[in-house]
């Protein structure tokens, strides 16, 4: 007999208690391996893969993509055993054996027929319980996974195909090769209007995308382009309802963005903040950075002037250790960390995060560069794991990447300050007794008043200014 085994959402630590189904990986009907990946899902503050726990088949996927499912709740049922079956009598053997030679040789002759002689394997599933089919994948590294369930040290992963691959250019591929099953003019309608098949829910039978199924899907889109901008491409609005004139479109708030707007208001009302500026000539930061660029020994890292911004703090906060701090409002105390878990605030079309580099008071220049460019690249393809962004005790938030001069940044919650980088731009300066072309930005440092007096905050924001201004410096303070 069958036997079925439930696989429930994971906890994903940190806090977190519930997650969003992104893309499910596989669909009713697949065979799947242990460490296989199962699913995508969502995060309040990262995309995780998880992969699969048993050997088996799918029989049931218990939750579509969008749900959002708390820890605990099952989301997949799996065959364990989809080859199994009661043991014939002794007696009736022979005719058993002799039936299954029967309908063994009547399907080798007879090409229409497909059905096997074990039933278990040929019975479809019901059509409740079909879903989306699961995108392609391609030999690779898998994503982001969860501590703890069953992914073995080397074992093989494969990761979704991208969409613009499944579509060859100039010709069709075999049936075999789309992650979803749709006739020839079916796909090249697809094409024709621009949409990617594989985004589309079948509805025909044994999960078969339909003529039908790709115009809805058109006319959808249609809808939703009335609620944008002409041109633009809105890929947060996908997720949203749009209002029956077109002029709005109402999106859940989810996950990263959810926790994003909690922690921000607790942040902003529950601590006191005041925001200091500081605009510094930074024209000797741009030298070094231009002969960083030329150095062998940064030839395999990206140098840019965050990077020495991110070393002006750290030696900063050296000489003022008291700001790398956190107040416990449960026990009325003051929490001195004796480490630096430099954050990097990096916006993603999902949220805000806020990755950090960890024990960031250790690492060399060039490691820290190393550090800041993988942590840049996981936090935009949305990769981050939730501990990458826990226990962090100071923030940078690099508001010049967008042409803004400064801003007043909110504290992240459990820490005692945050520095805004400005844009770095060229203008009239007074140097030397004269007026001169120079680099200038401006630094804006919010922070606790609970934690850090303005005197104390005025220190810290001269220092990174000291540095920035003249690099030179830091060798003195280091």
């Amino acid at each position: 007999m069958p036997t079925f085994e439930q696989f429930k959402m994971p906890d994903a630590g940190e806090g977190l208690t519930e997650a969003d189904i992104v893309t499910w990986r596989v669909a009713v009907g697949d065979t799947v391996e242990v460490n296989q990946p199962l699913v995508e899902i969502e995060t309040a503050k990262s995309l995780v893969e998880l992969p699969c726990p048993f050997d088996g088949v799918v029989t049931k996927l218990l939750a579509v993509e969008g749900d959002t499912v708390e820890v605990g709740v099952a989301i997949v049922e799996i065959d364990v055993d989809p080859t199994g079956a009661p043991a014939a009598p002794a007696a009736d053997q022979s005719g058993a054996d002799s039936s299954a030679d029967s309908a063994a040789a009547t399907a080798q002759n007879d090409p229409s027929d497909t059905a096997s002689a074990d039933s278990s394997v040929t019975t479809e599933p019901p059509a409740d319980a079909v879903a989306p089919a699961a995108a392609q994948t391609q030999d690779g590294e898998s994503g982001a996974v969860l501590v703890g369930y069953g992914v073995k040290a080397g074992s093989a992963t494969r990761r979704p195909r991208e969409a613009g691959a499944l579509d060859p250019i100039g010709g069709e591929q075999d049936a075999g090769d789309y992650p979803v099953k749709a006739k020839p003019p079916v796909r090249k309608l697809a094409r024709e209007l621009g949409i990617d098949i594989t985004t589309i829910t079948p509805s025909g039978p044994g999960g078969i995308v339909t003529r039908g199924d790709v115009e809805e899907q058109s006319k959808a889109r249609s809808a939703k382009s009335l609620a944008t901008y002409p041109g633009d491409d809105q890929p947060w609005l996908e997720s949203g309802t749009v209002s029956p004139n077109g002029r709005t479109t109402r999106v859940p708030v989810k996950s990263v963005r959810k926790r994003t707007a909690e922690a921000m208001v607790v942040s902003a009302f529950t601590a006191p903040h005041v925001t200091e500026f500081l605009t510094v000539d930074v024209t000797e930061t741009m030298n070094l950075v231009a002969r960083l660029k030329k150095d062998k020994d940064f030839a395999d890292v990206r140098v840019t002037p965050l990077l020495l911004v991110v070393k002006a703090l750290l030696l900063a906060v050296r000489r003022h250790p008291e700001v790398n701090a956190s107040w416990d409002d449960d026990s009325r105390e003051i929490v001195y960390k004796h480490y630096v878990n430099l954050g990097i605030a990096a916006s993603t079309p999902r949220g805000l995060v806020v990755p950090n580099i960890k024990d960031a008071h250790r690492l060399s220049l060039h490691d820290l560069a190393v550090e800041l460019q993988d942590l840049t690249a996981e936090a935009r393809a949305g990769r981050v794991q939730p501990a990458a962004m826990a226990d962090g005790t100071i923030t940078i938030t690099n508001v010049g990447a967008l042409g803004i001069d400064t801003g007043t940044p909110i504290l992240n919650p459990g820490e005692a300050a945050i520095l805004a980088f400005g844009a770095i731009r060229q203008q009239p300066w007074v140097h030397e007794g004269e007026i001169q072309i120079r680099w200038v930005t401006m630094l804006a440092l919010s922070f606790d008043h609970r934690l850090v007096d303005g005197e104390l905050g005025a220190r810290l924001l001269y220092d990174v200014g000291r540095v920035m201004n003249d690099p030179a410096q830091g060798l003195v303070w280091a």
